[in-house]
């Protein structure tokens, strides 16, 4: 998260934080709990929606204009409106905003991790401020503010082919955020199975 925080390119700060998410991930497969597990397969099935969505979001900038460092926009939302609230939706899921799916599965694996360790739990739930940090200071110097060159005011805003993919991840994002049961139903035998397999003594 604190390397995500110092990065310049914003493909680079994306995986950076791809990575941090996934520290979520580990938590959660090694406290050995159902919620937990669960928790970090709801994390990985939103990360494909989130991250995917994000990377297609640099992408969609720089078809435009052939650049990912952040010094080289500014004032985006002026030329870029939809694309503006879309990037706005995905940058909040990646920051953990609740209603969307990236809040679901860090908000598991910190319950559980509540009833594991007290500091373990908090110090996980402290990476979420700094994960809010880099998504919302590279949102605020990308899209807000005036035009900041004339590379950023010959931007144009999304075509109908972008709008249906942004279409697709955000419905991917707010089902999953708003409405989980159906992902976590599907996980409890399996996760339930392998709890099971994994308290079974090897030593015979």
């Amino acid at each position: 998260g604190f390397v995500a925080l110092v990065q310049d390119d914003m493909k680079k700060l994306v995986a950076y934080s791809s990575i941090a998410h996934m520290g979520f991930v580990t938590l959660g497969f090694f406290m050995f709990s159902a919620l937990a597990i669960e928790g970090a397969l709801v994390q990985m099935i939103s990360h494909g929606f989130v991250s995917g969505a994000m990377f297609f979001s640099i992408g969609v900038m720089y078809d435009r204009a052939h650049s990912r460092q952040i010094a080289d926009y500014g004032g985006v939302v002026n030329r870029m409106p939809k694309f503006a609230a879309f990037f706005m939706l995905f940058a909040m899921a990646n920051a953990g905003l609740p209603a969307t799916s990236g809040f679901v599965g860090e908000f598991m694996v910190i319950l559980a991790a509540v009833g594991h360790n007290f500091w373990i739990a908090f110090a996980a739930a402290t990476t979420m401020i700094v994960g809010a940090a880099y998504t919302l200071w590279m949102y605020k110097r990308v899209v807000f503010g005036a035009v900041s060159n004339h590379h950023v005011a010959e931007l144009t805003d999304i075509n109908a082919r972008e709008f249906l993919v942004f279409v697709l991840f955000a419905v991917g994002t707010l089902v999953m955020g708003l409405y989980p049961q159906p992902f976590t139903e599907i996980m409890h035998s399996s996760v339930n199975e392998l709890l099971r397999h994994v308290a079974l003594s090897k030593i015979q």
